[in-house]
């Protein structure tokens, strides 16, 4: 009766029904008391996290387009323009024609695989990697295919700022550039690992900053993932969802290497240079550079984590494609818009309205995760605790079984993670924890976690 799209079983797992049961437990245990029945290092929300967007003044400024329906395929252009000055404050120099609004990058997702794949296609995905992008694969009858990110020893190198962008860091980032020179851990991309991509690989899919490892690509990956997309013929979209939570300073921005950043944009006064521009007809100009990637290209991002909304739906795609295939592909993802018109009113009204928030906002939040993660980096050393670049989590290896590892710090800690299996690491021992959480609970929750754990000593 049941499509074949869906899991053949629906029910939990034997460990996520016992680790509910242990939840379960905790909280009766506590119950009567003042105190949390457990930490929760799995917080995904910013507003859980006490790090609410002012959404009163949003309200009142965007409630007479709550009422409004003016169907567009691509979104309110006025929307798409606000999305464009949140590219500019950044440094990017998209244009409004460059920019698809969805109710969600989920769904950002499967117009994707609308628009470019049939039955049967895969998608190459990263592994470790955020389990949701296999189930919206197998939604779309298409098949998922790993490649893999590594952990690599890396000496650091020196950082050279320029004098406004040290002024302007949080003190906290201040001190955390200040570590040790003897070299780090982080995971990277094992651009090797693509070689043994299938022949009906359409999408190369990069996330970036990387859920869960804190992962971001860098130049050289991202050359390499350009060159093997061009060689290919594939797709190559990039999830860029935690993109303005970099938390180091040598972190660039994915579109930057192929539109310029920041320090070009300044150059050029944040316009795009004439050279960049093309003319799709009715003064309907796009930044697309000439001699620019030979493959399309798409980056995802929405309200979830730009101003820590989830609940407002509303997402966008950029995209950059070579100027002869703008056009066909512009038209090819409308028309699968067109077929669902889902993007609301409301949600279009406040979204322009959020989005002048953004900068504010990702400053109040950066300054939480960077306060965890030194916290982090503090207890336990970089081998077991790799470097995250941006994002708002990181793993830490703990060297048990993860079913008995998670459970046990749970029921003896009162201290909630994710276990490293999730996110289909290929070793045991890894745990996944949220920066997000407040820091005297954050702080509270590692002291517990480092409690009895040989790893954690410097030594």
């Amino acid at each position: 009766m049941l499509s074949s799209r869906l899991p053949k079983d629906l029910s939990p797992s034997p460990f996520f029904a016992e680790l509910e049961r242990a939840k379960a437990d905790v909280c009766a245990e506590c119950a009567g008391s003042n105190a949390l029945p457990f930490i929760d290092m799995t917080v995904s929300s910013p507003v859980k996290a006490g790090l609410p967007v002012d959404l009163n003044a949003a309200v009142e400024s965007a409630r007479n387009g709550f009422g409004c329906w003016n169907p567009d395929a691509a979104g309110w252009k006025s929307a798409r323009e606000a999305v464009v000055e949140y590219y500019r404050e950044r440094g990017g120099n998209f244009t409004a024609g460059q920019i698809i609004l969805t109710a969600s990058t989920s769904e950002a997702y499967s117009v994707l695989f609308k628009t470019f794949c049939d039955p049967g296609d895969v998608i190459l995905t990263p592994m470790p990697g955020y389990p949701l992008l296999d189930t919206l694969a197998q939604l779309e009858h298409l098949e998922c295919a790993p490649y893999f990110l590594k952990l690599k020893r890396e000496k650091k190198k020196g950082v050279i700022l320029e004098p406004k962008a040290i002024e302007s860091m949080a003190p906290i980032a201040s001190t955390m550039l200040q570590g040790d020179n003897k070299g780090c851990f982080r995971f990277v991309l094992d651009s090797d690992s693509l070689l043994a991509a299938p022949e009906k690989a359409k999408i190369l899919l990069l996330v970036s900053p990387h859920n869960p490892t804190g992962h971001c690509v860098s130049r050289e990956e991202w050359n390499a993932a350009v060159r093997f997309c061009e060689e290919n013929n594939l797709i190559l979209v990039v999830d860029e969802v935690f993109g303005d939570y970099a938390l180091s300073p040598e972190v660039r921005r994915s579109w930057e290497y192929v539109f310029g950043g920041k320090r070009d944009s300044r150059l050029r006064g944040n316009d795009c240079g004439r050279e960049s521009l093309w003319d799709a007809g009715g003064g309907d100009f796009i930044n697309l550079p000439e001699d620019g990637p030979k493959c399309p290209i798409f980056w995802l991002n929405g309200l979830s984590k730009a101003v820590g909304s989830p609940q407002l739906k509303l997402g966008w795609m950029a995209f950059y494609a070579p100027r002869e295939q703008f056009e066909p592909i512009r038209a090819a993802l409308e028309f699968v818009e067109d077929a669902y018109l889902s993007v609301s009113a409301s949600a279009q009204a406040l979204g322009m309205s959020l989005l002048r928030q953004s900068a504010a906002y990702e400053a109040r939040v950066k300054e939480r995760l960077l306060q965890n993660w030194q916290t982090l980096r503090e207890a336990f050393p970089s081998k077991y605790c790799p470097e995250v670049l941006g994002g708002w989590y990181a793993v830490v290896r703990l060297g048990e079984d993860d079913e008995e590892l998670t459970l046990r710090l749970l029921k003896e800690k009162h201290v909630l993670v994710q276990p490293g299996f999730f996110f289909d690491f290929d070793e045991d021992g890894w745990v996944v924890v949220s920066l997000l959480q407040e820091p005297a609970l954050f702080k509270e929750a590692i002291s517990r976690i480092r409690v009895g754990d040989p790893r954690s000593s410097r030594g």
